[in-house]
């Protein structure tokens, strides 16, 4: 009798073991892989849709003429303020995020700026004389600034696209110099030059 018990007993247990909702330590392996995976994926896309929304926003700027652009007219002592103004509508907190055609016009207005200033700005000063050349020697401070702004925000938005930055210290530091003289000849008479170039 104690026998037949005995052998019940351990037929019901291996019943019972067979019949246990217990997971199989092979099948639990590979679903927490397969889960693992699976996160894996889901978390890689996320990070590229991230990161194409980050670098395909939309275009503020727009391709113009040197002379529209041009800040040089006026007075001397606040060419800072309006280089600033011309990419005001950049923003500066995503700079990893400016489309290729915003950078495209920074870069053409730092280019336009820079052969104005050898082009038509030293001629114009090496034949003109006395207030007439301080104008337009204050006129093309202004444009240096004009020119070093965009240099410079050109840097930061390539450095921020994964390009170097190199340059950026020694062309901030230029661009400093140059406000600086900028503002010495604050409420000073300043000139443009006419230059066809586009940015």
């Amino acid at each position: 009798m104690q026998f037949s018990f005995t052998a019940i007993t351990v037929g019901l247990l291996v019943a019972l073991s067979a019949a246990s909702p217990l997971p199989n330590p092979k099948t639990s392996t590979k679903t927490k892989a397969a889960a693992a995976s699976s996160a894996t994926a889901i978390a890689s896309a996320a990070s590229s849709t991230a990161a194409a929304s980050s670098s395909s926003s939309g275009s503020v700027l727009t391709a113009s003429t040197y002379n529209a652009v041009q800040i040089s007219d006026g007075t001397a002592g606040t060419a800072e303020t309006q280089a600033n103004a011309l990419f005001a509508s950049i923003d500066q907190n995503n700079l990893a995020g400016v489309s290729a055609s915003d950078l495209a016009v920074i870069k053409g207005i730092h280019t336009a700026a820079e052969d104005a200033e050898t082009s038509a700005f030293n001629p114009a000063i090496a034949a003109a004389s006395g207030t007439a050349a301080t104008a337009l020697q204050n006129g093309k401070i202004k444009n240096k600034v004009l020119k070093l702004t965009a240099e410079v925000l050109g840097i930061q938005i390539d450095a921020a696209q994964g390009g170097s930055s190199s340059d950026l210290a020694a062309e901030q530091t230029k661009l400093a110099n140059n406000i600086k003289l900028d503002t010495a000849a604050n409420g000073q008479a300043s000139q443009s030059v006419s230059f066809d170039a586009t940015t």
